[in-house]
């Protein structure tokens, strides 16, 4: 069994920290910071200490760090923690943070040319053997070229001493790191861009996210990113439907995705929308027990009146009628045809339900936001089946559970 090696201590993970001391916010972040950077320092006879005690540290900056919302803080220390580990290398740590002990060009200059070197030598490697193939089998196909380069391509990873050549080959630990690097750039990170179409590739590891989950540590981290995406989507949300002139398509754009938004309860979004001939639901969710519902979309900002004085009392107007009347209708039609769906699909909608998401207070300033909300709450009290919400309230509270989500260990729906 290979030992695990000690957690490594050294100048590219002090100058590291130190940027990170620095762009903390939360003195109890900043504390903790110093205390990992106080217990590395290099001691009066040169030694500069690691170990368990490393570790520890920065795992209880990284966990302080979370639980004051500074994700970026948490990313940064994980990748130290993983430095310290030996799992990300030197050379990509160093400049992803920029790390040197000298001044030079904002991207490392000796690592680009040497990996710039790397892919033109095997490049010429690969053309030679090519031009050697066409030479010997004029008559090849592109198709069978390329399967022969590739063939040629694994067969060097056989590479052996050859046995008129016993010696053996040490390489230093700093030269191993490196190979591996290059090894890790040349599978993963080169890209053909093409400049008129530019490709990129993000690759997500089902087993790199099963380790983390694992670990507590790991919770903490993956809670960590999937918190910061659900912040993100809901502030790009609230910035929509604030925008008047948005539209409903606009909406279903910004909600896509983000089913957590409507509570709980529901763990899915269903790729059909068109259930029923002629009609096509705006965003059709499933609950936990495979039933239906279905969120209408009108507009947000947009609508200029929600409500209106009659009688003596606040009653929503025409647009939300016509709104509660639209989803009534898809859930007749859901009805009619509930046994054909429930073959062709497995959705139950014997028991749908829906919900309109219609208006915001901004389109009608002159009437308090709770009157407008009471006003809806007290029409949808005498619909069994159909809710009206504003986004505003809908945001407001995806917002409350998202808040209470980033303080509690359990885990994300």
């Amino acid at each position: 069994m290979t030992p695990t090696p000690t957690p490594r201590s050294d100048k590219a993970l002090e100058f590291h920290l130190q940027d990170i001391e620095r762009a903390a916010t939360a003195p109890e972040v900043t504390a903790a910071v110093g205390a990992v950077l106080r217990h590395i320092a290099v001691r009066a006879n040169g030694y500069r200490p690691g170990g368990k005690k490393l570790t520890g540290l920065l795992a209880e900056a990284r966990r302080c760090a979370a639980r004051h919302e500074e994700w970026e803080t948490v990313r940064s220390l994980q990748d130290a923690v993983h430095y310290t580990e030996g799992r990300l290398l030197r050379p990509d740590y160093e400049e992803k943070y920029r790390l040197s002990y000298f001044p030079k060009e904002p991207r490392d200059e000796l690592g680009l040319q040497y990996i710039a070197r790397t892919l033109t030598r095997t490049g010429e490697l690969w053309c030679s053997e090519g031009r050697k193939i066409l030479g010997e089998r004029p008559g090849i196909t592109p198709k069978e070229l390329l399967t022969e380069i590739a063939e040629l391509s694994a067969d060097a990873e056989l590479t052996r001493a050859p046995e008129e050549d016993p010696a053996r080959y040490h390489i230093p630990r700093g030269a191993a790191e490196l190979a591996k690097w290059t090894e890790r750039v040349l599978r993963n990170r080169v890209e053909i861009v093409d400049p008129h179409d530019a490709a990129h590739r993000i690759v997500s590891s089902p087993e790199a996210l099963a380790v983390l989950a694992a670990d507590e540590d790991g919770r903490t981290l993956l809670r960590a990113a999937e918190l910061q995406r659900r912040a993100e989507g809901l502030a790009a949300l609230r910035s929509v439907a604030e925008d008047p002139s948005a539209t409903e398509h606009a909406l279903q754009r910004a909600l896509s995705g983000q089913h957590w938004i409507f509570g709980g309860r529901f763990v899915a979004e269903s790729e059909h929308r068109r259930l029923v001939p002629g009609d096509e639901l705006d965003i059709p969710l499933l609950r936990a027990d495979g039933a239906l519902h279905v969120v209408e979309l009108k507009q947000a900002a947009g609508v200029s009146r929600l409500v209106k004085r009659q009688r003596g009392a606040w009653v929503p107007t025409h647009q939300v009628h016509d709104a509660v009347g639209q989803a009534i209708n898809y859930l007749v039609g859901l009805d009619e045809n509930r046994e054909r769906i429930r073959e062709e699909f497995g959705i139950d909608t014997r028991r749908a339900s829906a919900v309109v998401l219609i208006g915001h207070p901004l389109g009608q300033p002159e009437v308090p936001e709770e009157v407008i909300n009471e006003a809806l709450r007290t029409h949808t009290a005498h619909l069994s089946r159909v809710e009206v919400l504003t986004y505003k309230e809908l945001i407001d509270s995806a917002e409350r559970a998202l808040g209470e989500g980033a303080g509690t260990e359990a885990p994300l729906p």
